[in-house]
């Protein structure tokens, strides 16, 4: 079984121009676990940050099983942990202070035969406006393009 999606920052390749990728292992508690095999986490406005050397994923929100027990208070909002190896935490750590690069998550995917959850990690540039535009152009260019080959192929 190969690593299967649980869910995708669709605004982050839109938003920013993605430089380097890094895939991360997550701490995360039972019930949000049993969430993510139900598909309920998100990762629309996440992002990552780096407090007392290790990184944490913030905003990313799993909600909760409606049968989730009631004695366990369930954050879905909740700081959880990002699990890399030193010499990669110091390399973000590095390009985040000094070239002032954006932290964020892409996806959420299941690694290990679905054992594990990984979190695909991204050092990023905001894009402007302009370079917003280009890639909607370049993305229509793409689509059209498509549309020609099929119908010539017909």
């Amino acid at each position: 079984m190969s690593d299967s999606l649980i869910t995708k920052n669709r605004r982050a390749t839109f938003d920013y121009q993605i430089l380097e990728q890094f895939d991360a292992g997550l701490v995360l508690e039972g019930w949000e676990v049993k969430a993510l095999r139900q598909g309920r986490g998100h990762l629309t406005e996440a992002y990552a940050v780096a407090r007392k050397g290790e990184i944490w994923l913030l905003n990313s929100r799993i909600e909760p099983p409606p049968y989730a027990s009631q004695h366990i208070v369930c954050e879905p909002t909740r700081s959880r942990k990002l699990l890399l190896k030193r010499k990669e935490i110091d390399k973000l750590l590095h390009k985040l202070e000094r070239q002032g690069l954006t932290l964020i998550p892409l996806k959420l995917f299941w690694a290990k035969s679905g054992r594990l959850v990984k979190c695909a990690l991204a050092l990023a540039q905001g894009k402007k406006t302009v370079d917003k535009r280009h890639s909607d152009k370049d993305r229509q260019w793409q689509r059209d393009k498509e549309r020609l080959l099929k119908r010539h192929s017909q």
